[in-house]
């Protein structure tokens, strides 16, 4: 999804300056990064506001359009008000092509309700992660990470080694770290009667499935 970005040069800085871009409308910020100089900028802030509730505008390369100048860019940092909706200072990174970005991407679970944890055993799924730490080009930077928990049973887990990424896209982690990503529990309440049934469906299912003669297609 390409994002394009309006913005504009800002040349008048300081505490009572952004006061009263705030007033018209505006959002003060910053664009940094490269082998060009900081450049304070300002946004439009009904436009920067409706974007920021995009998920990837998070995580994605944006197009800023600076003053009719076009430019790849990363979201880095915003401030909000306490309590009014309203944007008060943005941050924004350049990036080259040629040199790997460090992001966080959000995570999408997907099959959790056909996973042998959750249909057959009546597990829960925890999600213990949401977001994951990549590094990667910026022409490899996906918009998301997918999690299939369509093998997992109760008591199990998905780690962040066992997530399949896309071509270029490395894990940022400690030496020997391998968190979990999210894992099936038993919901309070559940006897072991009940558990033991679920396990005993969940590990027949394969072999019934195997076991199933193939269907004729109907003559007509």
């Amino acid at each position: 999804m390409k994002i394009e970005i309006i913005a504009n040069k800002r040349d008048l800085q300081g505490t009572g300056a952004s006061r009263r871009l705030r007033r018209a409308g505006k959002v003060p910020g910053i664009l940094y990064g490269g082998e060009t100089a900081a450049q304070p900028i300002e946004l439009d802030h009904n436009a920067l506001f409706h974007s920021l509730k995009q998920e990837a505008f998070h995580a994605s390369i944006l197009s800023m359009n600076l003053d009719g100048q076009k430019q790849q860019v990363l979201l880095r940092d915003y401030q909000m008000h306490a309590f009014k909706p309203q944007v008060l200072h943005i941050d924004f990174q350049r990036v080259a092509a040629d040199r790997k970005i460090h992001m966080r991407v959000p995570l999408h679970f997907v099959n959790a309700d056909i996973a042998p944890g959750v249909k057959l055993q009546g597990g829960v799924v925890s999600h213990v992660l949401n977001e994951l730490d990549i590094s990667c080009l910026p022409a490899d930077l996906p918009e998301f990470i997918e999690v299939d928990m369509k093998d997992v049973s109760v008591g199990h887990s998905v780690h962040v080694k066992d997530l399949k990424l896309p071509k270029g896209v490395e894990t940022v982690l400690h030496r020997g770290e391998n968190p979990v990503v999210a894992t099936i529990t038993v919901p309070r309440g559940t006897t072991e009667a009940e558990l033991a049934v679920g396990e005993q469906a969940a590990a027949a299912a394969p072999a019934a499935a195997a076991a199933e003669p193939a269907k004729q297609p109907e003559k007509k």
